[in-house]
């Protein structure tokens, strides 16, 4: 069988010729699929290395950049959704947020609300500008180019002030979709882990913080952990399970590293992911045939399994973390299910399951997020290359 990196370059070179990276085909940008490749073409970077991958990597985020950072081909409005004029918008592509890159334009605020054709529909969503803030961030880790870590906190101010706000019982929330100029929501209930994600993905942004008042991001932090007092992050979505994995993991080398005082939160977390991921496995999700699953949800619960593995490590190398007694504890715990995630990735990497329709109709993310699993440094964190 091939090494993970063999099969994680000729699946990224793949994705990169079929959404017109590397082609001249119509190029496919989707923001959530490519914050992941992203952060894989920078590891692929870091192990080769070959900057061939780190070209791809920044030529991703302009395009990007430049596709979700303007406004659609068949609306009215043109240029940078920001508003800003074509110098300034690419001198700050991310101050109005960033599309999604669904295929249907956003609703129209005359059009009545149809659950099922708003997944289709283009707009904003808070979690999946939290996964680009992350991959600009790790940009300019991997460069030393703190141009893009301004990016990532310019685009946490402007998501912040759009999707934040106070309910009308005076608690914070959570927007969970916005229309594209972020004047109006377009599904206002609340994410399930979008405050938690929110909160770490700031405070990673602030370590080794910028200077200027404007790129502070403290206000930000304390709304997001007056949201998080007292929530209830319990799921059995494979996916959620892997997004509280990776937050557990990032909040634990913050922690370990002085960054912040989060234990009380860190050891909610681990608590509620070891009970999510029992609920999860207890679905059976794992028996169905590749027809009857979604490959992009269980490969992000084995990129959160794979997060797992280093939690643990940092943990038992930290002797402030090591004394409290339940946090090493339940990441031992958490570290022994590494077997769903070897699972998991053979049952993807299986040709015949590959050729299912599961597979096919989300051919782009499930490519990318298998990768991550296969090379999850990309994406969890890694020093500079």
């Amino acid at each position: 069988m091939a090494e993970p990196v063999e099969v994680a370059e000729k699946i990224m070179l793949k994705f990169a010729y079929e959404t017109g990276l590397t082609s001249n085909l119509k190029p496919r940008r989707y923001l959530w699929t490519d914050a992941f490749a992203v952060c894989n073409f920078l590891e692929l970077h870091r192990r080769r290395p070959d900057m061939n991958y780190l070209q791809l990597a920044l030529k991703l985020v302009d395009q990007v950049h430049y596709i979700l950072g303007r406004h659609r081909e068949d609306d009215s409005r043109r240029g940078w959704i920001s508003g800003l004029g074509e110098e300034e918008g690419f001198k700050h592509p991310t101050r109005g947020g960033l599309r999604i890159g669904k295929p249907l334009p956003e609703r129209k605020p005359d059009e009545p609300y149809d659950e099922v054709l708003e997944w289709e529909r283009d707009g904003q969503y808070y979690h999946y500008l939290t996964k680009w803030m992350r991959a600009l961030n790790n940009v300019s880790k991997a460069t030393g180019n703190t141009t893009y870590r301004v990016w990532a906190i310019e685009l946490a101010k402007t998501a912040h002030r759009a999707f934040v706000y106070t309910a009308p019982n005076g608690r914070k929330r959570v927007y969970w979709k916005m229309s594209i100029d972020l004047s109006r929501p377009l599904v206002p209930s609340m994410g399930l882990h979008d405050p938690l994600d929110g909160l770490i993905t700031y405070m990673e942004l602030s370590t080794n913080a910028l200077e200027g008042r404007e790129l502070s991001l403290h206000s930000e932090i304390r709304d997001l952990e007056e949201i998080c007092l007292g929530m209830d992050w319990t799921t059995n979505d494979p996916l959620g399970v892997g997004e509280l994995l990776c937050c557990a993991y990032i909040l634990a080398k913050l922690i370990s590293r002085g960054g912040y005082e989060g234990m009380d939160l860190l050891i909610r977390v681990l608590n509620e992911v070891l009970l999510s991921l029992e609920l999860s496995l207890a679905t059976g999700f794992l028996e169905l045939p590749a027809g009857m699953r979604l490959p992009f949800r269980e490969v992000g619960l084995s990129i959160g399994l794979k997060a797992s593995q280093r939690l643990l490590s940092i943990i038992e190398a930290s002797e402030m973390l090591k004394r409290y007694g339940e946090a090493y504890s339940l990441a031992k715990s958490l570290a022994n299910y590494r077997w769903v995630a070897d699972r998991i990735e053979s049952f993807w990497l299986n040709p015949s399951n590959m050729r299912s329709s599961s597979w096919s109709k989300h051919k782009d993310i499930n490519m990318v997020m298998l990768v991550t699993s296969l090379i999850p440094e990309g994406f969890l964190g890694f020093t500079r290359v």
